[in-house]
């Protein structure tokens, strides 16, 4: 019989998903990694390691010891929020110890309870938590879904207080973009503000990997920008850029930013350092879309669909948890890293394969993969 009380529940949940083959454990990648959100492989660049240790020896500190609005603040902090700012192309900068304490501190704080928000659907779960955390009146519209936006806009156009919409520039399960001219446009002709999460586009997309915002010249539109740095630039913590005044906003307000401990000095020499290699590797963008263009063609040929992905981050559309582990348990076997992404994680029928290509996958590499998947739909009949 199961313990009543809570430890009943943990365990009844748990067996719960087991028995829907959503149960998650946690294991390294083997083979060929196609999880790896290291987009431009600077995780294992001697460089970046070199520059960390530079920084181990200048700040001489290992810990911070305590929130940047104690005692925990450095120059080499204010240094690179002075550079990120103008990478990102906006006034100022605010670093943040996560990408997800950067949405849900910016998120949290900034609407209040006369705002409108509106949020796309697939936007990611830290920023689902922070609009959770606000008290704003939150407006979920579907993927990209410009008419519905609209319709929301004008419906709300006599509000009182702010109308914000927000979105990820790359959607990080299906891998494709948000129509971010599209949406600057109906901001503009309804007096809302934009709040944009370039996770999987900083460091990926535009010239010296500036983001979509950048690409479109919509950056300084924009009310806020969120720039992570544990994906392409091969770090950890994120940015939040816009103007001055939202700057010291957050270091007011927003409490993911107060009640964190610094990281310590010596991590901002490694962000650094990976930005100014990220800027520079235009020859390796151009691989990683050419590679995920020959990735889409090949599923398409082999039989497979990778719905509207139009970047580095190509879904395996599969449905059912418990065919898309079986799948990604024989790639495994193969020697290819792949995971399954089921539901919850993703709506139920949309249960996938993810495949995240970095620039250390090969033509080969993804040549085998898709041959692998060609050879097991044919044992399922899906070919003739």
């Amino acid at each position: 019989m199961l313990n009543s009380g809570l430890p009943g529940r943990m365990e009844l949940r748990l067996a719960e998903l087991e028995r829907q083959h959503g149960l998650r454990a946690l294991g390294r990648c083997a083979g060929v990694d196609f999880s790896s959100n290291d987009y431009l492989g600077l995780a294992a660049d001697l460089r970046l390691r070199q520059a960390l240790l530079q920084g181990v020896e200048e700040c001489r500190q290992s810990g911070s010891t305590g929130s940047r609005l104690l005692s925990g603040d450095h120059p080499a902090w204010s240094e690179l929020e002075a550079e990120f700012a103008q990478f990102a192309g906006t006034e100022a900068a605010l670093f943040f110890n996560s990408g997800y304490a950067a949405n849900t501190g910016l998120l949290s704080a900034l609407p209040g309870p006369e705002d409108v928000v509106f949020s796309d659907a697939l936007n990611h779960a830290s920023i689902i938590d922070g609009l959770r955390l606000s008290r704003a009146h939150k407006i979920v519209y579907p993927h990209c879904d410009l008419s519905f936006l609209e319709e929301c806009l004008a419906r709300h156009a006599g509000v009182s207080g702010a109308r914000i919409i927000v979105t990820e520039s790359i959607f990080s399960m299906d891998g494709d973009r948000a129509p971010l001219p599209e949406i600057f446009s109906l901001a503009e002709r309804y007096g809302a503000e934009v709040i944009v999460d370039e996770a999987h586009a900083t460091g990926t997309c535009a010239s010296q990997g500036r983001g979509l915002l950048a690409e479109a010249g919509l950056e300084q539109r924009a009310m806020a920008i969120v720039h992570t740095c544990g994906k392409a630039l091969a770090s950890m913590g994120a940015f939040v850029c816009g103007g001055a005044v939202l700057k010291q906003f957050l270091i007011n307000h927003a409490r993911s930013f107060i009640f964190s401990t610094a990281m310590p000095a010596y991590v901002a020499f490694q962000i650094r350092a990976a930005l100014r290699l990220a800027m520079g590797m235009e020859t390796e963008r151009k691989y990683l879309a050419e590679i995920a263009e020959e990735l889409r063609s090949r599923l398409r040929t082999a039989g497979f669909h990778s719905g509207t992905s139009s970047s580095h981050i190509v879904p395996v559309m599969i449905g059912g948890n418990e065919e898309s582990l079986r799948l990604a348990g024989v790639l495994q076997q193969l020697g290819l890293g792949v995971r399954a992404v089921r539901a919850p994680s993703v709506p139920v029928g949309t249960e996938r394969l993810r495949l995240s290509l970095t620039t250390r996958i090969t033509r080969n590499d993804i040549e085998a993969l898709t041959a692998a998947l060609a050879a097991e739909l044919c044992i399922m009949g899906g070919h003739d």
